[in-house]
């Protein structure tokens, strides 16, 4: 199994979970980070690195694209267009703001859809539609092995 499908089979065990902030509990609660983090944990074991207390802004006052420089010490960055399933995409939910919003691409084409947990909806399969691809600032993909 590549590491794409274990990302995918890992964030579907996630679907229905609630939105709770700062939280990484499937079936309890999580927010876009912790859905993240969650499954880092059930592929690789131990988180890469401890995550400080946040806000819902993340950063945005100080324009500090924590959540982006995190991801790249963690994961492998790469081209937008590349596309695959089981990337991470980030999001910039609004023009001159910092990126805050993560979610997993779970399918390719023109039906594209991607895992994420949303507010007010918990963890959902959403339609990667135009509006959100627009918002794709970043793409990762997770490692082969923790390095």
């Amino acid at each position: 199994m590549s590491v794409g499908d274990k990302v995918i089979a890992a964030a579907r065990g996630w679907l229905g979970t609630p939105y709770v902030h700062q939280a990484n509990v499937r079936g309890a609660g999580c927010d876009c980070l912790g859905l993240i983090r969650g499954i880092w944990t059930e592929i690789y074991g131990a988180e890469p690195e401890p995550v400080p207390p946040y806000t819902a802004d993340w950063s945005e006052p100080q324009r500090d694209e924590v959540l982006w420089r995190a991801a790249a010490r963690n994961l492998l960055e790469k081209p937008l267009d590349a596309e695959a399933v089981g990337d991470l995409v980030l999001f910039r939910m609004r023009d001159g703001t910092v990126a805050k919003h993560l979610g997993i691409q779970s399918t390719l084409g023109s039906e594209c859809r991607f895992i994420h947990a949303y507010m007010r909806h918990g963890v959902v399969e959403s339609p990667l539609s135009g509006p959100w691809l627009r918002r794709i600032v970043a793409r990762f993909s997770f490692p082969d092995e923790v390095f």
